[in-house]
């Protein structure tokens, strides 16, 4: 049985392109029921995120199968097929693994090492099952790539360098304070910025989270998502007296916080530590406030250049972890050849015990006077002559096995001993009777 994947990405495909794709969790059983009815396609799952949507499917005809899914998205994407061309990528075999197993180790997301992927992939993989779309191919494709994924972020630490801007804006905070469990954090905006960090802040164990906007309104909706409140915009001094921390991310077009202002809240705070930290451009915050005593303030710059030197550790880490990819895609692989060549050798055998027994019979009815023990040899004979025909095919294919082209040697025998493997259709097949013809019978 074959493996292979296609899907679009945002690499490959505009935004209105990936939104046809963009699958509701009701509308992913109805993906998965019917995929899985097409014609050529034995098991499938579906991962579907915000940058990317792929169809994991094996097959017994690789050429069917991916003609199946060519046809199903057409008709699902109302696309033609130069959009499909355009768009979409495929991988077979050795490269299917590659890819999925990259994805979960999350190398070929948008930020490189990102957590959020492997969390989908098993969420794929589990929607398969329970829709019943996968079968025992997929089930330990997904199985392994889950695994790969857990042991690249143990092994290599790839998603332990923060490269999300309010990520280190929260981090630094922390490493300035310690643990931000029980601290105040004051939060100035309430666009999409501000949500991330709020988001980043929740998940540091922080509960006293105050948002404060020019817009009331917004504040407080932002502040109801995350469980925290909306304080006002215009008592904001008297909020940075009580935050240890304050983060700011407005768009406004001048210092939100000016050097005067800082001064007055370190005054009142006695000069109690403060963390500011600046995400907004133009500058929230006035720089002479850095000057200060106890006052730690980041600007975006500070926070750019954490960012590049934790991406370039994420990509020496990506190094290791392509190592890592590597040594499971050659176990994965050597697992998915033993499907195709142990049937295939147990075929070849009860071919070639078919056949002796066939002849056997045959000669033995026309010897009928022979003493057992001469027929017992002839019988001898025959295995022998047998085994010693089919011992070197099946020690080559056997060899070859764990190599990309083991299914390869796999297919040729069976084409070249006219073999019914089920589950395995021959690439050529032809009827056994044409004389005319070298091929042999599909299954």
């Amino acid at each position: 049985m074959f493996i292979f994947v296609v899907g679009l990405n945002h690499r490959t495909a505009p935004v209105e392109i990936r939104e046809r794709f963009s699958f509701s969790e009701n509308t992913l059983g109805t993906v998965l029921t019917d995929l899985r009815g097409e014609p050529g396609i034995e098991g499938c799952a579906v991962l579907a995120t915000c940058n990317r949507t792929e169809f994991y499917a094996a097959t017994t005809d690789m050429e069917k199968g991916l003609t199946a899914v060519r046809r199903f998205v057409l008709r699902w994407g109302n696309l033609s097929p130069e959009d499909y061309t355009g768009y979409f990528y495929s991988h077979t075999l050795y490269d299917a693994i590659r890819h999925l197993f990259r994805v979960a180790a999350g190398l070929d997301s948008m930020v490189v090492g990102e957590t959020q992927i492997l969390g989908q992939v098993r969420q794929a993989y589990q929607f398969a099952c329970t829709h019943g779309s996968s079968n025992g191919i997929v089930n330990t494709w997904f199985q392994q790539a889950i695994t790969v994924g857990k042991r690249v972020r143990t092994e290599t630490a790839i998603d332990q360098h923060a490269v999300s801007i309010s990520y280190i804006g929260v981090e630094l905070a922390r490493q300035v304070l310690g643990d931000l469990v029980g601290k105040t954090v004051l939060v100035l905006g309430a666009g999409k910025m501000s949500d991330l960090t709020l988001k980043h802040l929740l998940a540091y164990g922080v509960k006293n989270l105050l948002v404060t906007n020019r817009s009331a309104g917004r504040a407080q909706e932002l502040a109801c998502r995350w469980g925290g409140r909306a304080v006002p915009f215009n008592a904001l001094a008297t909020w940075m007296v009580e935050a240890d921390i304050v983060i700011s991310c407005t768009a406004a077009s001048h210092f939100v916080i000016e050097a005067e202002l800082g001064a007055k809240v370190m005054a009142e705070r006695a000069n109690r530590p403060l963390v500011l930290v600046d995400i907004a451009v133009p500058r929230d915050i006035d720089p002479l406030i850095a000057d200060l005593p106890g006052m730690h303030l980041y600007d975006i710059d500070d926070l750019q250049q954490l960012a590049e030197q934790n991406l370039g550790e994420r990509r020496r880490a990506a190094v290791q972890a392509e190592e890592i990819i590597e040594q499971e895609i050659e176990d994965f692989f050597k697992w998915l050849n033993s499907r195709f060549i142990i049937p295939t050798i147990i075929a070849l055998k009860a071919k070639g015990e078919a056949i002796k027994q066939t002849e056997l019979e045959r000669v033995l009815g026309k010897l009928k006077h022979l003493p057992a023990k001469e027929k017992k040899l002839i019988g001898s004979l025959a295995s022998s002559i047998v085994n010693q025909l089919l011992h070197d095919p099946i020690t080559q294919v056997r060899c070859h096995a764990a190599s990309p082209e083991g299914h390869l040697y796999s297919e040729i025998l069976q084409n070249l001993f006219c073999l019914d493997v089920p589950g395995q259709r021959l690439k050529h097949p032809v009827s056994e009777t044409d004389s005319r013809s070298q091929q042999c019978p599909g299954s």
